[in-house]
């Protein structure tokens, strides 16, 4: 895909619902985006298809829900408050503003990605910028009352490590998972939802023996691929990318990142990391308290190391929508179809009257949905002719159209049609329900 056909997408994403720019009607704000009433359909979804892969599904993980605001020593712990900075360089032509990595050149000569102006990083040094949003705690706004708004999911699950011990009994090896909001004051966000200064996550750490960190990091790493091969994304667009050593985070021991391609290249999707003891340890020397885990098999205190499979909601969400958007010919016409997989889709079934004008046509085809709800997600829709409701559908992924017209009157029986195939087939109102749900399970 190209940056035209992401434009495409962007277009569809407003048009039908999915994602609008954030407080639009005042001009918008950078970067930061409202997932309307088919994205909060599509993103739920997506959420609980991770949730059940990683904690009902498995019987090693506990769930969580940690608050966003933390006790500001979490992050001097965590080394955000020293370290959490990106290095930035001034263009003194254009007076914007870049990260040193992206951009171009070699040595101290780079070159502005904006208006190509050259920028000498002797004359113009790199500075360094904390990407952590600070915010007060109550109503005097003094150095005693600082807060930040958490840039990771990660710590909050770190300071309930023995609390889930405690409460759930658990022994090695055992995770944690969460989803949750996170914020950083990125320089240069941007690529639609990929990268936000508002933008959540899917996190699990993974609490394991040293000795047995390794097998359980490249276990990660495979599960973690699979997750999104198994909702549908092309095994062709997707890619490990293995950190060099030079890259890696200075307390990691390896590190694996999940890579999509994006029409503006290979990205980041989510990243599967051994992270050692570091996080614990420093949590236990700052507050005082022992983190260490016993494991009475071996008669021994330890520190578990770490392995975290974090990935970004946003980010997968905008690569199941780019790998499911489609175009092709029918009867000379241009189709689009979202082809998402039928856990993800917002709507899984639409119930149409062929006739809007019929009263008791749509009757009929209101009774048909309702009796559908306590079984899957349906919508009834009669704002268009048969032919342009079809096409609205299969912009937005949804997998089975149900038409009523003027026979169904006469024999209960509808018309079935299917996203991919388009095709139809009559089936009789009394058998339509376990017809939908087999179809659908």
């Amino acid at each position: 895909m190209s940056e035209k056909d992401m434009d495409k997408i962007v277009s569809l994403c407003k048009r039908r619902g999915f994602i609008f720019p954030s407080s639009e009607i005042y001009g918008g704000l950078a970067s930061t985006w409202d997932y309307g009433p088919l994205g909060a359909e599509f993103k739920r979804n997506l959420k609980d298809s991770w949730w059940k892969a990683v904690v009902h599904k498995r019987d090693d993980i506990e769930g969580l829900d940690a608050a966003i605001l933390m006790h500001p020593k979490t992050w001097k712990a965590s080394g955000h408050v020293d370290g959490f900075t990106d290095a930035l360089v001034d263009c003194k032509n254009c007076k914007k503003r870049f990260r040193i990595d992206h951009l171009p050149g070699e040595g101290d000569f780079k070159k502005c990605p904006e208006c190509k102006a050259d920028i000498n990083l002797k004359e113009t040094p790199p500075r360094l910028f904390n990407l952590m949003l600070k915010t007060f705690l109550g109503p005097v706004e003094d150095e005693g009352a600082v807060s930040y708004l958490r840039p990771e999911t990660a710590q909050g699950i770190f300071v309930n490590f023995l609390n889930v011990i405690n409460s759930r009994h658990r022994k090695l090896p055992f995770g944690i998972a969460q989803i949750g909001k996170s914020f950083r004051n990125e320089i240069t966000p941007g690529n639609f939802t990929f990268r936000t200064r508002e933008f959540e996550q899917m996190e699990i750490e993974y609490f394991v023996s040293p000795e047995d960190s390794q097998q359980w990091y490249e276990k990660w790493v495979q599960e973690r691929f699979e997750w999104y091969l198994n909702l549908g994304i092309k095994k062709e667009k997707l890619r490990l990318r293995v950190h060099a050593q030079n890259e890696l985070a200075h307390y990691a021991k390896a590190c694996t990142d999940i890579e999509y391609l994006f029409p503006f290249g290979w990205s980041e999707l989510e990243g599967i990391a051994n992270r050692g003891d570091f996080d614990l340890k420093q949590h236990a020397d700052l507050s005082a308290k022992d983190l260490t885990y016993f494991d009475q098999a071996k008669n021994k205190r330890f520190l578990p190391y770490v392995i975290e499979p974090s990935g970004g909601v946003d980010r997968a969400a905008l690569a199941f929508l780019v790998d499911a958007y489609r175009e092709e010919e029918v009867n000379g016409t241009i189709r689009i179809v979202l082809g998402l997989d039928k856990k993800l889709i917002p709507y899984k079934v639409a119930v149409l009257p062929l006739l809007k004008n019929r009263a008791d046509i749509v009757e009929m085809a209101k009774k048909i949905c309702d009796s559908l709800k306590n079984k899957t997600v349906v919508k009834y829709d009669d704002t268009a002719a048969i032919g342009k409701l079809y096409r609205r559908q299969d912009e937005i992924g949804t997998l089975y159209c149900v038409t009523v017209d003027v026979q169904s009157l006469e024999d209960n029986r509808v018309t079935v049609r299917e996203r991919d195939s388009m095709q139809q087939e009559r089936i009789e109102t009394s058998i339509l329900e376990k017809y939908l749900t087999d179809k659908l399970a």
